[in-house]
């Protein structure tokens, strides 16, 4: 079994535990090769990422991938054969959830010895990444006016105020046509008031029509927000329709420029880092570098004193008890059960979504037979420490340390979440090679592998393929992670930053009924 936290990879293929009955191909492996560490002959044409019998298998049998039952054997399988889809089933079993059993409490470094970053501090204590001034619709119906008021501050116009990163629009297709109450608009006001209150925006402006459903000032009432200097309304219905509004907004946001522009950057904790966890495009190196990697710069982060969020539901289903058996109480694992079950019982039945089973294609051709394969990947984003708090989507997020947030797979979707509930910052992580930003926070793109990122490198931040080459061990590529996290908070720029990524990306969940 290899450790890549203290060695580094070498030959054909990785051993993840040493229970496994099927070990990764590290490299193309083609008919005959010897696979001397295993003492096995191949007997397929196996692409990298992709597994391969370690020792014959039984119909029926567990597959095991880091000693993780992630399938079961369709039928026999000889030592030597290419182990995927095509000859394994996708079964439900029996989990030991044993609720806060591993459960050990994180030391916590002292304050002086915590890692700083360059942050922006604003009146109520919060600290900001960035410093935008945000543009939401309450309804689509608002969306073109939102956008227009964001598009007049051009470079040109805003090169008169450096410190602010830009004026950004918040529209989605929701607002009307929705239930008026209950759990849809709980959850659409919910996500417009986190970001309403984040920190990363020095201002906002809200628009809304006039007879949409989601009411401007029933949104404002739900969610404790009053208008002032810091947040702006216009109802277009009342200011005079459409050219009227985007006057009205470009003027209001041309008089948040100055004082948004005063802000200045000071060393603060790293503490003060709240991190939403991603991963899309994944593939069979994901649990083995990125997404591993990443939980270890989130340990590092917990033990200085900062907060992860893992999230994506559908995406630790089959691995959630490896979260619920560190879960700091009981209390805490049965809220993660709960939402597991609502989505396998309430959500999801009959329906060709991931949960039931089924991966995308993109995850099938990069070596993830199933969801059970993806979700071990996933949830190891988190790290290794205590599971803190389980959250609902776009809940304010106030417990340190590694939580969770219940959220769709769908990136935008999830990301939305964590941002609404306090994300200061968003890590990626990509297989195959996912395009994502975020305003208003930064997105850090971690590559799993070496070609992709080569590939791609106007995209991707960290090449985590390096432990896969072995050039670095698993360590010390989290130590970069960390270490980038802390560049880019403290204000530069991401590669997704770089390109302009991140304007179409306020997507809320949108779970009810449209009528």
């Amino acid at each position: 079994m290899i450790d890549f936290t203290e060695k580094r990879a070498a030959g054909p293929v990785i051993r993840l535990h040493s229970a496994d009955n099927v070990v990764v191909a590290r490299v193309p492996i083609s008919i005959g090769m010897e696979v001397p560490s295993e003492g096995i002959v191949s007997r397929s044409q196996i692409p990298a990422g992709h597994k391969i019998a370690a020792r014959d298998l039984r119909a029926g049998e567990p597959i095991l991938k880091y000693n993780v039952c992630i399938g079961f054997a369709a039928a026999d399988i000889q030592a030597g054969t290419y182990v995927h889809s095509h000859n394994m089933d996708f079964q439900e079993f029996d989990r030991d959830y044993a609720h806060a059993r591993d459960y050990v409490p994180t030391p916590v470094l002292p304050e002086s010895e915590q890692a700083r970053f360059m942050g922006i501090v604003r009146a109520n204590g919060q600290v900001a990444t960035r410093n935008y001034i945000g543009v939401m619709a309450t309804v689509n119906c608002s969306a073109t006016v939102v956008h227009r008021i964001a598009e007049a501050f051009t470079p040109e116009l805003m090169a008169a105020y450096p410190n602010v990163d830009g004026v950004v629009a918040l529209s989605h297709g929701m607002g009307c046509g929705m239930e008026m109450s209950g759990e849809p608009m709980d959850l659409l006001r919910r996500t417009m008031g986190g970001y309403a209150c984040h920190a990363n925006f020095a201002a906002v402006l809200i628009v809304g029509l006039g007879c949409e459903r989601n009411q401007l000032d029933a949104l404002l009432k739900d969610q404790g927000l009053e208008a002032g200097a810091r947040l702006k309304t216009f109802i277009m219905q009342e200011t005079g329709g459409t050219r009227k509004t985007i006057e009205a907004g470009v003027a209001a946001v041309k008089a948040m420029l100055p004082q948004a522009n005063e802000v200045k950057r000071v060393p603060v904790s790293a503490r003060h880092l709240t991190v939403g966890l991603q991963c899309g495009g994944s593939d069979g190196f994901s649990s083995i570098t990125a997404n591993p990697a990443l939980g270890a710069a989130m340990d590092i982060l917990v033990r200085h004193g900062g907060t992860a969020i893992l999230s994506e539901t559908p995406e630790i289903y089959g691995v959630e008890h490896t979260l619920t058996s560190r879960a700091r109480n009981r209390e805490v694992g049965e809220k993660l059960v709960r939402r597991i079950r609502w989505w396998k019982e309430e959500y999801s039945p009959g329906r060709d979504v991931q949960i039931n089973g089924k991966v995308s294609p993109g995850n099938q051709m990069g070596g993830l037979a199933n969801i059970f394969e993806k979700s071990l990947g996933s949830s190891m984003k988190g790290g290794t420490t205590g599971l803190m708090e389980v959250y609902r989507y776009a809940e304010p997020v106030r417990q340190p340390g590694m939580v969770f947030m219940d959220t769709p797979g769908f990136d935008p979707v999830s990301a939305t979440g964590q941002i609404a509930g306090g994300a200061n910052m968003i890590c990626f992580t990509t297989g195959r090679g996912s395009m994502f930003g975020a305003k208003p926070v930064p997105s850090i793109k971690l590559a799993t592998n070496t070609p992709m990122y080569q590939r791609l490198t106007e995209d991707m931040d960290v090449n985590c393929g390096d432990i896969l080459d072995g050039t670095a061990t698993l360590q010390e590529v989290a130590q970069r992670i960390f270490e980038e996290i802390l560049q880019v908070a403290s204000g530069t720029r991401s590669k997704s930053e770089l390109l302009g990524l991140g304007d179409h990306e306020f997507v809320p969940w949108n779970i009810g009924v449209v009528s």
